[in-house]
């Protein structure tokens, strides 16, 4: 029992964190129809910048914001010199992006090294509460809080605000929210910062959790946050959430009873809901 509620308890926390990393991709994927395979670069420039902002100033908060910022600030270079050029063209997104995908991992390299940093959680998260022989630890609890957060707050900013509105009305008919005097393009430009601004967030998370973090991180984790956004639905966050909690249930499980097919649990998981429902769990036909 208490074996299954530790795996439990691990799944849920790497759910979240993949899920706060395919919440930006549902943003930038599933609502605006970009094919962003530059977005683990995103995700691992938040690891780094805000493991080394913690690291020169001694509080994680102020590291997770410079982690945000950062991916706000690569968010808007991206949007409007590299992406904006070739909306509507998903052979050009794919180039592009995996193009500027393999320049932030170099970079990342040139700055801060080719080796591994690592990367420790703040004291006030660390150790663990035990209960009857489960081991429950302070950060796992931490992250899966913050993914709850994170999907409260974007719902609630799609489906009860103006901007949210304007976000869902601009996907379905860009040319009429344009003719109602609303700059489209600027509110896609909010998106695209938001989503990468995410994509940071999940990043400087993942570090503390993994304990090292690496260059190459950025595109092991983009496909998993591909597959989260298929299998839950695009544009779909309630589907992105559940989706993202099934990959880390079950590669949290297989690792432990079944480690040869660990990697290859998620490939399989979304082979059957696309047999099964092409559309994700929260998808709609089109």
């Amino acid at each position: 029992m208490e074996v299954f509620i530790n795996l439990m308890l691990n799944g849920l926390a790497t759910g979240m964190l993949i899920f706060l990393l395919a919440a930006g991709l549902t943003l930038i994927f599933g609502l605006m129809d970009v094919l962003n395979f530059a977005h683990g670069g995103l995700f691992a420039w938040g690891a780094y910048s805000g493991t080394w902002i913690y690291m020169m100033t001694g509080n994680f908060l102020i590291g997770i914001g410079g982690a945000i910022v950062t991916g706000l600030l690569l968010g808007f270079i991206t949007e409007k010199w590299i992406i904006k050029p070739v909306y509507g063209n998903h052979v050009q997104q794919i180039l592009v992006t995996l193009g500027l995908m393999l320049v932030l991992s170099e970079m990342l390299k040139v700055i801060w090294g080719p080796n591994q940093i690592a990367a420790a959680s703040p004291d006030v998260l660390k150790g663990s509460w035990e209960f009857g022989g489960i081991v429950v630890i302070k950060y796992r609890i931490f992250i899966i809080a913050v993914g709850l957060l994170i999907f409260s707050l974007i719902q609630y900013l799609l489906k009860k605000t103006k901007i949210g509105l304007v976000v869902r009305a601009g996907v379905m008919d860009k040319e009429m929210v344009q003719a109602l005097g609303i700059n489209i393009n600027r509110v896609f430009m909010f998106v695209f910062m938001v989503g990468a601004g995410m994509a940071s967030l999940s990043g400087v998370l993942f570090a503390p959790f993994s304990g090292v973090i690496y260059a190459e991180m950025g595109m092991e984790f983009a496909i998993l946050a591909f597959i989260v956004v298929v299998i839950g639905g695009m544009g779909s966050f309630s589907g992105s959430i559940l989706a993202a909690i099934l990959v880390g249930l079950s590669g949290s499980f297989m690792a432990y009873f079944v480690p040869d097919l660990a990697l290859a649990v998620n490939m399989l998981l979304m082979a059957v809901v696309l047999i099964f429902r092409p559309q994700g769990l929260f998808g709609m036909k089109e």
